[in-house]
Parts: structure tokens; C-alpha cells; sequence
């Protein structure tokens, strides 16, 4: 589906009744990303996923970093008439989270982080967003995908599920080129994350594969420590994408998180 919202296109899918649950994506992928959590969750949930901007359907237009990703799905729950969701977001989709969390803290029920971390990125880091900047110019889409999907997947997968590596590698290969290039601005642009952990008082589950070489279980624990009656749960044979290469093991986490809200 496709709505207009913060003044521009926004694609999202919305499948299923009970707890919102807004899915925030990682770079360079799209809403299909969560395609196995959509409707898949034993807890009762309305799960949403939309495309951040430049990805999928949604619109390019002028960039605002990761507090403009927040800024757009906090208009996309306006238009769907939702006061309050669980936002869960993996890697980049978890930087967006956190500044929805700054920006829109009254609209978050509870915030799931998936193979994420709240360190910005160091000066190295910024220099190699530079140099994918140049590479997917000069070069597309399909070039980000061929340098990423090795440290994306993790071995686990790439041993035993090679389909999910080629899907996942397909996803990235189809990126835009202006949605490329806004991210990785908004990568290098991002604030530090770290002061805003302790702020967090809403539930909140961790989530990590044990395989992620992109946000590894280290800076998991490190978010575990700093916000206070978090949970963590680590995905044995899960790379970066966690969600994606262990689904039933995702959902199954996911969904008890869900079950313990309504509780409480």
C-alpha cells in the first residue's frame, strides 16, 4: 500500500489486529525485509512495515537524517490512527528508532532493537560511507550489494540457506540510488545514541544474532547494561539480519516481548 504523509509517498504493508507493531528497516533494504514477521506473530499484533525514505515505494525527497525517518513514521501511525506502537527497528532502522524515541517518545508503547547500537559511527567509518557513496555512483546498486552481503548474512546462513543470502543480495542490488546515497548521509550524520539509553523507560527487547560481524553481540550488551529492565536475547546461527535468517526464532522471541506487555 501506498499513502502520502510528511509530505511525501510513503509504502508500507499492514497485516493483522491487536498490539501496533511498526517495523523500521536496515540499509540499504525495503519493508520486504520483515516479510516473515507480517501476520506470522503468535501474539495477537497489527504488524506494519514501511519503507523508509528512498527505499521501496516510498518517495526520495529532501533528507533530514534519521530524525526525518522518525518524523516519517511518526506520520505514517498518524495517518493510520494509531496513538502508540511498539517500534522495532534493525541496524539503520535502529538508529531511526532511537531518534523516534527522542522526537515522539508519548507514540512508543515499548521499542524492540534489533542488531543495532547506539554508538555513531567513528571517523574510519564515515571515511568507508564515503568511498560506498562513490562506489554506488559510479558504479550502482548492485556494487553496494556484492562489497555488503558477506559481513550482511551471517556464515550460518550463507552455509545452510544460500536462497536467503541471494534474496537478501537481490534486495540490496534493487536499492535506489538517491535512497542509497540519503542513508549513508544519514549514517555518518547520526547522533550518539549512548546519553539516550538511559532515558528509555518504556519496555525494551534486544535482540542480536550471534553471527552479526556488522553490530555484534558486544554493543547488544553494552544497550542491555545501559537501559535499565531490558531484555536480551541473543540468536544462535543468526548474522545481521536476524529476523530474516532465523524467522521462527524472531517471531517466537517477539512474540512472548508482546505477550509480557499485555500483562503488564
Amino acid at each position: 500500500m501506498i499513502t502520502f504523509a510528511n509530505g511525501q509517498t510513503i509504502g508500507y504493508d499492514d497485516v493483522g489486529s491487536g498490539t501496533p507493531v511498526l517495523f523500521l528497516h536496515g540499509f540499504p533494504h525495503n519493508r520486504s525485509l520483515w516479510s516473515a514477521q507480517l501476520g506470522a506473530l503468535a501474539a495477537p499484533a497489527r504488524t506494519i512495515s514501511m519503507d523508509l525514505r528512498g527505499f521501496g515505494e516510498s518517495g526520495a525527497g529532501a533528507h533530514d537524517g534519521v530524525d526525518g525517518y522518525a518524523d516519517d513514521a511518526a506520520a505514517l501511525l498518524d495517518v493510520l490512527g494509531i496513538e502508540r506502537a511498539v517500534v522495532a527497528g534493525l541496524s539503520m532502522g535502529g538508529y531511526a528508532t532511537f531518534a523516534f524515541w527522542r522526537r515522539h517518545r508519548a507514540r512508543i508503547r515499548a521499542l524492540v532493537l534489533c542488531d543495532t547500537r547506539a554508538t555513531p559511527d567513528s571517523d574510519a567509518q564515515r571515511a568507508a560511507r564515503r568511498e560506498m557513496q562513490a562506489l554506488v555512483v559510479e558504479r550502482g546498486s548492485m556494487a553496494v550489494a556484492n562489497q555488503m552481503i558477506t559481513g550482511m548474512v551471517g556464515k550460518t546462513t550463507r552455509a545452510k540457506h544460500p536462497e536467503l543470502a541471494d534474496e537478501l543480495h537481490r534486495m540490496v542490488s534493487l536499492a535506489p540510488l538517491e535512497g542509497v546515497l540519503g542513508a549513508l548521509d544519514a549514517l555518518m550524520t547520526r547522533p550518539d545514541s549512548t546519553p539516550t539509553l538511559a532515558t528509555i523507560d518504556v519496555p525494551t527487547l534486544i535482540v542480536v544474532g550471534d553471527e552479526d560481524a556488522l553490530t555484534p553481540v558486544a554493543d547488544a550488551r553494552a544497550m542491555h547494561l545501559a537501559i535499565a529492565g531490558s531484555r536480551l536475547e541473543v540468536i544462535a546461527g543468526a548474522g545481521h539480519v536476524s529476523n530474516m535468517e532465523r524467522p521462527a526464532t524472531f517471531n517466537h522471541v517477539l512474540s512472548e516481548f508482546l505477550v509480557s506487555l499485555t500483562a503488564q
